[in-house]
């Protein structure tokens, strides 16, 4: 089969998360908040904590009391989504050895892109329930606080409240508030059209949207109007604490997910860290752990609040049900179908940059490069924000053996845009030499692609070239062809959405590729047209 590309190594963005307590950068860093030794021993194993940050605080004290464990605890806090994209890419090294995201649906998620060292499940610590925090104007409007509301008092058509939303393919909390707004709508077109209400407001995470809320950030409030979020009660309890002249009242399901705080153990701790994370376990679910947890607004693992909250109005002291997560295929298609309302994507863009880009376009004096560069740069322009985004240049030998480079690493589209990522796609130039390196570089990108795979999201591959695979080292076209079938997917699409632009495309070729993964080629003999299929093609797969 000849030489081989090897496939992109995958750079997930590791950003400093700070709070009152810690900062800690990707698994470079851990901070010490507890060292809980206990009895006096001459080695005491050092144990890696990563815990949501909600809750890191707490298991750093639980921690710090724990005796006879000859361990000392490293807590650091880490948003759940950034430590399951971490573990996906992490050969072990500094990674943690105990991790305690807020749903087992990030343990989910982790596995799913290929962090085998992550368990399915684990022992919940702790559980918030899911629930909607409205405004007190907005409650007073649907009987409060003589009546609570409920979520389908909420989502009423006509109700005149807007909802917010944290995106559902990063969030649990998203995830949980499309569940609840399926239950309560009456019908399958009833569920679209709400989904299509959410859509223009939805934010990255569940923190981001108290700032939209009205008396909390001005204009930008007034601008979105955003008078019901999703959030979780515990993040509702410490809102209403920081923000007392803005105070959110809570509408309850009982068909809702509720986070539920799993504590697992990944495969590469040992045995004296397994014994260590055992204990820590057992600590945080007894009677000093419950306790802690219960006066940081945490509720007990079977949804009871152990502290008297009957004077707060805006809460329930009841006990929650806690209804089972889904299993993975119904999220999968919830999020698939939210995708396609909401249309933001994650997509890594192969754009052809051989020899044969230098050719001239007809008349107009351009090469197809530049025509090719500037429909680049105009779908910026396509795609929402927060769509994710890899660029790749492509040819023979770009990078070593590799027949392509990477121009930009995967990020939101609105980072790129505030970076200045159009002027360095208007930089690229074609490889006066270079033959085309398709096969290998498409079979590297959509291997890249499987692995970073998200829900919620179009995940796609765009191709953009001019001509053929003429790379004689090569994967044979069967052998591609094969390959791409065996990685497909049908419950987690990734189409190949192939654009050949000039005289010399081999549509028979592009068509085939595309087809093997689901996805169509638009081909179009006038390179000057390809900003007209680019758009054409995005709208297609967008259905």
């Amino acid at each position: 089969m000849g030489r081989h590309s090897t496939p992109l190594r995958r750079r997930v963005p590791l950003p400093v998360v700070v709070t009152g307590l810690v900062a800690v950068l990707a698994f470079g860093t851990w901070t010490v908040v507890t060292v809980g030794a206990g009895d006096p021993c001459e080695q005491p194993v050092t144990v890696r904590v990563a815990a949501t940050p909600e809750i890191a605080p707490v298991v750093g004290g639980v921690a710090e009391g724990i005796t006879g464990a000859c361990a000392r605890f490293e807590v650091s806090n880490r948003e759940g989504v950034q430590t399951a994209e971490a573990l996906a890419v992490s050969d072990g090294g500094l990674a943690p050895h105990v991790w305690i995201p807020e749903s087992t649906l990030l343990l989910r998620r982790a596995r799913g892109a290929g962090a085998d060292g992550v368990p399915e499940t684990g022992p919940s610590v702790a559980t918030s329930p899911v629930v909607l925090g409205l405004t007190e104007d907005a409650a007073g409007t649907l009987g409060w606080p003589a009546r609570v509301p409920a979520w389908r008092d909420v989502l009423a058509p006509g109700r005149g409240l807007t909802v917010g939303l944290p995106d559902p393919a990063r969030d649990p909390v998203g995830v949980s508030a499309l569940l609840g707004v399926r239950d309560t709508a009456r019908n399958p077109a009833e569920f679209t059209a709400a989904l299509r209400a959410l859509s223009p407001n939805t934010v990255a995470g569940s923190a981001d949207l108290f700032s939209l809320l009205p008396g909390l950030s001005g204009a930008q409030a007034a601008a979105k109007g955003v008078t019901v979020v999703p959030t979780s009660e515990n993040a509702l309890l410490r809102h209403n604490v920081r923000s007392p002249g803005a105070p959110l009242v809570a509408a309850y399901s009982a068909a809702i997910p509720a986070l539920d705080y799993p504590l697992v153990v990944l495969a590469h701790a040992g045995q004296a860290e397994t014994r260590a994370a055992a204990a820590l376990r057992d600590a945080l679910r007894g009677e000093r752990g419950r306790a802690a947890l219960a006066d940081a607004g945490f509720r007990t693992p079977d949804g009871r609040m152990q502290r008297d909250r009957s004077g707060d109005r805006r809460t329930e002291s009841k006990t929650i049900p806690l209804p089972a997560l889904p299993p993975a295929e119904e999220i999968d298609r919830l999020l698939n179908q939210w995708s396609r309302v909401h249309l933001t994507a994650r997509a890594q863009v192969l754009i052809d940059v051989s020899g044969s880009m230098n050719a001239i376009v007809g008349d107009t004096g351009r090469t197809r490069m530049q025509v090719t560069r500037e429909a680049a740069q105009r779908a910026l322009d396509l795609f929402k924000p927060a769509t994710d985004l890899r660029v790749l240049a492509f040819s023979t030998r770009l990078d070593g053996d590799r027949d392509f480079r990477e121009v930009l690493p995967m990020a939101p589209v609105g980072k790129h845009r505030a970076s200045g990522a159009a002027d360095r796609l208007g930089a690229l130039e074609a490889t006066p030499n270079g033959q085309t390196g398709l096969y290998d570089s498409v079979l590297a990108a959509y291997q890249v692609a499987r692995r970073e795979w998200e829900p919620g999201r179009l995940n796609l591959v765009i191709v953009m070239t001019d001509g053929r695979n003429e790379d004689p080292a090569s994967i044979a076209r069967a052998d591609l062809l094969a390959e791409l079938t065996r990685l497909r997917d049908p419950r987690r699409p990734l189409p190949v959405i192939g654009i050949g632009l000039g005289p010399d495309i081999d549509v028979a070729e592009l068509t085939e590729i595309s087809r093997a993964t689901g996805g169509q080629a638009f081909t179009t003999a006038d390179p000057a047209r390809i900003g007209e299929v680019f758009f054409a093609a995005l709208n297609a797969m967008s259905g």
